[in-house]
């Protein structure tokens, strides 16, 4: 700033200099500041993809470890409906009311020293409940007395 003095009044008058401008205004981003902002969109946005495929697929895999056994119950109330000729090995699906959902029925003899002759009348029931080509499985065991 210049010191300019005006006659005899013994002020001082401050004349600024004409300030330079910048060939560029200000205003606006850096290129390094979008960079860093798309970094932090991107990793929070893949992090929230992951965490949705994530709860997707636990709800996927709840919903069938709560249909299965449902299932199961029922297949083996049927399995012990039947007859001792009828009871054989077996499998099927579940219809158009559970597409996918496919069961597996083993049922064999129980070999057993310690039962001795009681093990002859019962049998080992196996029931396969899969969904999906056996994506998920799940199995109950149980046996059954047949008197004769």
């Amino acid at each position: 700033m210049k010191k300019i003095f005006t006659g005899n009044l013994g002020r001082t008058l401050r004349r600024s200099q004409p300030e330079t401008r910048n060939p560029q205004p200000e205003a606006g981003f850096t290129f390094l500041e979008i960079m860093v902002a798309i970094s932090i969109m991107a990793i929070v946005l893949v992090t929230i993809y992951r965490m949705h495929a994530q709860t997707l697929s636990m709800n996927y895999s709840a919903r069938f470890y709560t249909t299965a056994p449902l299932l199961a119950q029922k297949k083996m109330v049927e399995i012990e409906s039947k007859g001792q000729q009828d009871m054989t090995d077996d499998s099927g699906d579940f219809g158009d009311e559970f597409p996918g959902y496919r069961w597996r029925v083993a049922v064999d003899d129980v070999e057993s020293k310690a039962l001795g002759g009681v093990a002859e009348n019962l049998k080992k029931i196996d029931i396969l409940v899969t969904l999906n080509n056996d994506e998920f499985r799940y199995s109950v065991r149980t046996y059954k007395f047949l008197q004769e």
